[in-house]
């Protein structure tokens, strides 16, 4: 792997990488060049090549890629290829509907629901029971954690984030529509719906004046 920093334009396009590569497997295709892949997504193979040569080289050059070993690689660069832990906090709508997603399909376990509503303790989704936000320190410190994932209103969300830095987490997944106060020592990955919605918007009125 090259000691240049990685692009995180680069780095978002990996897991898109990642999903091709499985439903190729899926298919039985065993390999595949990089024209090929490209065409499939929509890339050029120039970028495809060039976004990998960061982490080393996987292909032979008249052989392109092995599908199943690519995607090996790609899981490891992510760190999908051991299981990881996460909690959700917040649990209404929003919340509820990701607890039921497939985290195992990405190399997660959903081990932790959190939220202030007394209604909703003790009801369990995807297995795991929902408990009071009061036992987030004593929950945090009993168990290995490293993904927190934020679906609370956007007016709890910084001080949540914050509480959360204090309690060790260096990951968080945030969906509360609002930037969060926390150090560069956390990572976080905005999930602004309504940006996606308006962006969509856009392209949609854009290709009606066609």
């Amino acid at each position: 792997m090259s000691d240049k920093p990685i692009s995180q334009l680069v780095i978002k396009r990996l897991p898109i990488y990642y999903r091709y590569l499985g439903e190729l497997s899926e298919k039985g295709i065993e390999r595949i060049s990089s024209k090929e892949l490209a065409q499939r997504m929509g890339g050029t193979a120039s970028q495809i090549r060039q976004d990998l040569n960061n982490f080393g080289e996987f292909g032979q050059q008249g052989y392109g890629y092995n599908v199943d070993y690519l995607r090996s690689e790609i899981g490891k660069i992510l760190g999908i290829d051991r299981e990881q832990t996460i909690i959700i906090i917040g649990t209404g709508n929003l919340g509820q509907a990701l607890a039921n997603y497939d985290f195992g399909s990405v190399g997660f376990k959903l081990i932790g629901l959190f939220d202030v509503n007394p209604r909703l303790y003790n009801l369990v989704i995807n297995g795991v029971e929902i408990l009071p936000v009061d036992s987030l320190p004593e929950f945090i410190a009993a168990n290995k954690v490293d993904v927190a994932t934020l679906a609370v209103p956007r007016s709890r969300a910084k001080e949540m984030a914050k509480e959360l830095e204090d309690l060790g987490i260096r990951a968080i997944w945030n969906f509360a529509l609002t930037e969060l106060d926390v150090s560069d020592r956390v990572s976080v990955s905005n999930m602004h719906l309504d940006d996606g919605l308006m962006t969509l918007s856009y392209n949609y009125r854009q290709n009606q004046d066609k």
